[in-house]
């Protein structure tokens, strides 16, 4: 390997949203890494749905089809 053209991998803290931190290993320059949704707050792992709706279009759904 040519060690040149390796990018920087080194250990960042990863900060959620929901305000969980945890540490991992990235290329991404910089010390933090702010992100909006980890595995303790992804519907997928806590089996809660969570709608994210800014512009109205669920309602508006909802609205549309009597539901």
């Amino acid at each position: 390997m040519n060690k040149e053209i390796q990018p920087d991998y080194h250990e960042v803290e990863v900060i959620c949203a929901c305000g969980e931190k945890f540490k991992t290993k990235s290329t991404k320059p910089g010390d933090v890494l702010k992100i909006d949704i980890c595995s303790k707050c992804h519907p997928f792992f806590t089996g809660k749905q969570k709608i994210v709706d800014a512009s109205g279009k669920v309602e508006k759904f909802q609205k549309k089809y009597n539901l």
